[in-house]
């Protein structure tokens, strides 16, 4: 069956959908999107979300065209014209198009370019890969210096997924002088001597809402959390390790850069922390 889709305040089979060839964000990557998984026909971690969007729309100077109130009922809107039960609600902002090409950008009040779609992801939350751990290789990072901004600038994650795979991995951590900076689209953690560690907050990695839920959560387990960097060779000697985002959620690394973590099976706490956050999402959901 088709997707409807969201284009501009329209709602579209998404064969007949489409966006101007002077868009920005096909042009220059100029535009930012988020990613909101359901679970049970409900959003996970909503208003989360819509602060970040609001946040990076802000850095970029783009006009946010809906209050969350209007996000919410779109959201709402596309899952319930596509019956999703499982899976995630995609949606990007641009700076819309004003008709040609140029550096500069559009005249003021250029309506934003809003595009909303789903993705049906049967299994989101029993996702085999859990039960067996990704493994991971890292790359260097050469991004630019705002990832904390979530823009559709995402040519060289792409890559270093395509550059995993080419390797037999699940995925890659990026690495920016010698420290792990975060994954290619999630936020990287080790667990050693009880205790969570994961990069401290700042434009170099990306504010993951999955990442705060954990802290969160974490707290509540009454689990000690570290914000630092560590090194792939530190990664490699942890008890565990673990990636989190939108659509991963808490996702075990038995594996880094050819090397086991302990028995190269999910450990204990990742597994714990996998369970419960997902038994509070479910029970959060809106």
């Amino acid at each position: 069956m088709s997707r409807i889709v969201h284009v501009n305040g329209k709602w579209l089979p998404e064969a007949a959908a489409s966006v101007p060839v002077f868009d920005r964000g096909f042009l220059m990557a100029d535009g930012v999107y988020e990613v909101t998984s359901v679970l049970d026909g409900r959003l996970v971690d909503f208003a989360g979300h819509m602060a970040r969007l609001a946040r990076s729309l802000d850095a970029l100077g783009i006009v946010n065209p809906h209050d969350d109130a209007g996000w919410l009922a779109l959201h709402r809107e596309a899952v319930a014209r596509n019956a999703l039960v499982e899976g995630a609600v995609y949606l990007q902002v641009t700076r819309g198009s004003a008709g040609d090409r140029d550096f500069a950008y559009p005249p003021a009040g250029t309506p934003p370019t809003v595009v909303l779609f789903t993705q049906s992801k049967p299994g989101l939350a029993d996702n085999p890969a859990a039960r067996s751990g990704w493994k991971v290789i890292s790359v260097p990072d050469i991004r630019w210096g705002r990832r904390d901004i979530k823009t559709v600038q995402l040519l060289y994650p792409a890559m270093a997924k395509m550059m995993a795979r080419e390797a037999g991995a699940d995925d890659a951590w990026f690495v920016e002088e010698g420290l792990v900076t975060e994954g290619s689209s999630n936020n990287a953690w080790i667990v050693a001597n009880g205790r969570l560690i994961t990069r401290a907050l700042s434009p170099e990695i990306l504010h993951g809402i999955t990442r705060a839920a954990v802290m969160r959560l974490a707290a509540e387990m009454q689990m000690e959390v570290e914000e630092r960097a560590f090194t792939i060779a530190e990664a490699q000697a942890a008890d565990e390790a673990l990636v989190t985002s939108a659509t991963a959620f808490v996702m075990p690394v038995v594996a880094i850069d050819g090397v086991d973590l302990g028995s190269g099976r999910p450990g204990p706490v990742v597994t714990r922390l996998r369970a419960i956050y997902i038994e509070e999402m479910r029970r959060a959901a809106i």
